[in-house]
């Protein structure tokens, strides 16, 4: 696959963080086109359910992972990378797999984009993009510790850039554009 022609940018952060809040952005400002590595698992449950909860999403993702490979959603996207051109945004990296397949390409580059647990836990219940986005603390630090969401932390450490987003939102765009221009100058 020829990959000069491409530049993939994979998206880490837990929930809350604003990684779809940057990859918006990236779409807006940059013409990227937007990938997640859910998306699969979301068309799946989409076909059953209207609104689907982030636990249904994480046991799907890890029977396919189980039935099929840790790599399936890897395989999944790179059919739809294959035919794309531009920057490429891919959102959700979780496992070390998702890191690795964007590493892979010649221009790839990662994003970790993180904030304080109790700040995520409010963005998310004030949010309601899924059926349980309205959790207590408690229930949100369970959720955290589940094996789809555990190695973010860690996998972060790895990423190309860093950014801690706990200020206002022109601050996260400010540090993406930062980013950006590191990316579009190699």
């Amino acid at each position: 696959m020829e990959k000069s022609n491409k530049i993939v940018i994979g998206l880490l952060g837990e929930s809350g963080s604003g990684k779809d809040t940057v990859a918006k952005y990236l779409h807006e400002k940059y013409g990227a086109k937007l990938m997640r590595f859910a998306d699969p698992i979301k068309e799946t449950l989409n076909i059953y359910f209207e609104k689907s909860s982030r636990e249904d999403q994480q046991w799907l993702a890890l029977e396919f992972r189980k039935r099929f490979g840790a790599d399936i959603l890897s395989r999944a996207l790179a059919k739809k990378i294959a035919d794309t051109d531009g920057i490429i945004v891919i959102n959700g990296i979780r496992f070390w797999e998702d890191y690795d397949f964007v590493e892979s390409f010649g221009h790839g580059k990662t994003l970790y984009i993180t904030a304080d647990q109790q700040l995520r836990w409010e963005r998310i219940t004030t949010r309601h993009e899924k059926s349980d986005d309205v959790m207590s603390l408690a229930q949100f630090q369970e959720l955290e510790r589940g094996e789809t969401e555990v190695h973010i932390p860690e996998i972060g450490t790895k990423a190309d850039c860093i950014i801690c987003n706990e200020k206002d939102l022109a601050f996260l765009l400010q540090e993406t554009d930062v980013f950006m221009r590191s990316v579009m100058s190699q």
